[in-house]
C-alpha cells in the first residue's frame, strides 16, 4: 500500500514538472518574451500583400533576429497592409532607405521580414516609416500567372 502511494506522488511530479517545461518551451517558441520590457522603437511599413505574415513573425537583418511584427491592419487610406514593427534599442542605426521584403523560411513557409539596410546616414527613429517594400510572393498567384502565359503562348 505505501509503495503504490509512492508511486503515484512520483508520477504526479513527473507530470506536474513536465507541464511547466512544455509551457516554458511554449513561451520561447511563440517569442512572446523577446520584447516584453519595452525595449525598442516602432517603425511602420506598408504592403500591397504580406501573404501569412502575422503578429510575432520575425524581422531578420543578415539572417539575425533585430525585430519582430507588433500589429498588422487595413489602411483603407492606401488599401494596404500596415505592418507595425518593433526593433530592438540597440539595433539603432538603421539608414532611412532601408527596405523590407516578406520572406518565407522552410518548407512550412513561415513568413518572417527581411530588412536590408540603405546607403544613407540618417537613421530610421521612433514612428518612422520604411518606404520601401516588396510584398510577400504568393504562390497560387506565380502558378496562374505561369498557367495563363502558358495557355496564351498556346493560341498564337
Amino acid at each position: 500500500m505505501q509503495n503504490s502511494r509512492t508511486v503515484e506522488i512520483w508520477v504526479g511530479l513527473f507530470v506536474a514538472l513536465s507541464m511547466v517545461a512544455l509551457f516554458g518551451l511554449a513561451l520561447r517558441v511563440s517569442n512572446l518574451n523577446d520584447f516584453r520590457n519595452g525595449n525598442g522603437y516602432m517603425l511602420t511599413a506598408y504592403f500591397d500583400n504580406i501573404g501569412g505574415l502575422k503578429k510575432g513573425s520575425p524581422v531578420t537583418m543578415a539572417g539575425v533576429k533585430v525585430g519582430q511584427v507588433d500589429g498588422i491592419e487595413f489602411d483603407q487610406k492606401y488599401y494596404k497592409a500596415k505592418v507595425a514593427i518593433v526593433i530592438r534599442a540597440d539595433v539603432d542605426q538603421l539608414p532611412k532607405d532601408t527596405s523590407a521584403r516578406i520572406m518565407t523560411s522552410g518548407l512550412l513557409g513561415e513568413q518572417y521580414i527581411g530588412l536590408e539596410p540603405g546607403a544613407e546616414d540618417v537613421y530610421l527613429t521612433e514612428g518612422d516609416m520604411i518606404a520601401h517594400t516588396q510584398s510577400a510572393l504568393v504562390l497560387e498567384q506565380i502558378i496562374g500567372q505561369f498557367l495563363y502565359s502558358t495557355a496564351a503562348g498556346d493560341k498564337e
